[in-house]
């Protein structure tokens, strides 16, 4: 019987410390998952109404929209946009970033300079 137990409790042991392990490194990465996700993003980067609308005619002239010039950045626009990066060998991102304005000849705000 004496053999038994000191066969057993090592092993019991051996159990027990790796469950204690797999706890800690599962509680580890919860909390950082936490705090990537409560992370504050940056301030983000929106073109303006007349900075689509500009947006929106360039496409147009390109044959890579054919809707009216609304300002509003819709599906249409977005997919006019993707082709227009692709085409420029912009990262397609279906927005109008920074970038795709500057490749436009679109004139930024002074706040949209500074980003």
């Amino acid at each position: 019987m004496r053999r038994f137990l000191v066969a057993v409790l090592p092993l019991l042991l051996a159990l027990s410390f790796t469950a204690t392990a797999h706890n800690t490194d599962s509680t580890l990465s919860l909390s950082t998952q936490n705090a990537n996700s409560t992370r504050k993003r940056g301030p983000v980067f929106r073109a303006n109404k007349d900075q689509i609308k500009q947006a929106q005619a360039i496409l147009k002239q390109r044959n890579f929209y054919a809707g009216d010039q609304t300002g509003k950045l819709d599906d249409a626009t977005r997919a006019g946009l993707r082709q227009y990066q692709q085409a420029e060998g912009l990262k397609v991102t279906g927005t109008l970033n920074k970038g795709t304005l500057e490749k436009m000849n679109i004139t930024l705000t002074d706040k949209q300079k500074a980003m």
